[in-house]
């Protein structure tokens, strides 16, 4: 189906602004994703919009017009409207010509297989909605299979994360649980727990990765509880040798994977 909306009172712009708020895409369990380029990622990893959101008068562009056929042919709906209008959608002034809503994921640990990939990252408590997307960003790199989120982290479908994967929440499973539930699901089977940490940790240069690895990263402020780095296989460190104590969680996290996955490649 396609339609044009032409007022800002239109219950369907109202809709689409909920979805900047976390309480309403809850509710609706949709999310809404902007520009052509994170669409069109989405699309070639099998995932369509709901609904496609474009402006009037937009350029022409062959992705755009192969990703509406998509959308138009599995029953989904394409709508237009003012730039305008769009910005109000999207909170920005100068908004992408194209924005898509689609179903929120099942994150649940069941809906993965461990050792479909060598390298998992897990995050715990992490708040920072860009460094979440940095993190989904750094598991595509590395062909890791995707995101563990543990505890109370930022929410992974918010415009600002969904915006810093680049795409990458789209090729990326993306997992949400409790650290009980996480830790006995772990320990069911095969699957190597490393943290990065202080505590009793060797080089991350020189440690014995073994695949599935589970690379930890802690809260942007506090880092991992302690009762978390105990229950680590290994637990690794990474020099600083100037004046700072640590890296951005994000950092630490694509520092380690490459250096896990250089280890397990060998």
């Amino acid at each position: 189906m396609r339609r044009t909306i032409t007022g800002f009172s239109n219950p369907t712009v109202k809709f689409l602004r909920s979805l900047r708020d976390k309480k309403h895409r809850r509710q609706e369990q949709r999310f809404l994703a902007e520009g052509l380029r994170l669409l069109t990622d989405a699309r070639e990893s099998g995932r369509l919009p709901e609904m496609l959101v474009m402006a009037t008068g937009r350029e022409a562009h062959p992705l755009l017009a192969a990703l509406e056929a998509d959308v138009l042919a599995a029953g989904g709906e394409v709508v237009e409207m003012d730039e305008a209008i769009l910005a109000k959608v999207t909170g920005k002034d100068n908004p992408q010509a194209v924005a898509g809503v689609f179903a929120e994921f099942d994150t649940r640990l069941a809906t993965i297989d461990r050792n479909s990939a060598k390298i998992w990252l897990v995050a715990q408590a992490l708040r920072d909605p860009g460094n979440l997307g940095t993190m989904l960003r750094t598991g595509d790199a590395v062909g890791a299979g995707g995101l563990i989120l543990l505890d109370d982290c930022a929410d992974p479908f918010s415009v600002e994360a969904v915006r810093a994967s680049m795409g990458a929440v789209f090729t990326q499973a993306v997992v949400q649980a409790r650290w009980e539930e996480f830790e006995g699901w772990l320990r069911a089977a095969q699957g190597q727990l490393v943290a990065a940490s202080l505590r009793d940790a060797q080089d991350y240069r020189r440690a014995p990765y073994a695949a599935p690895c589970f690379l930890m990263v802690g809260n942007e402020s506090r880092g991992l509880p302690e009762a978390y780095e105990i229950a680590c296989d290994l637990r690794v460190t990474m020099p600083m040798r100037g004046r700072a104590d640590s890296l951005n969680a994000a950092v630490a996290a694509a520092v380690l994977a490459y250096e896990a996955l250089a280890h397990l490649d060998g």
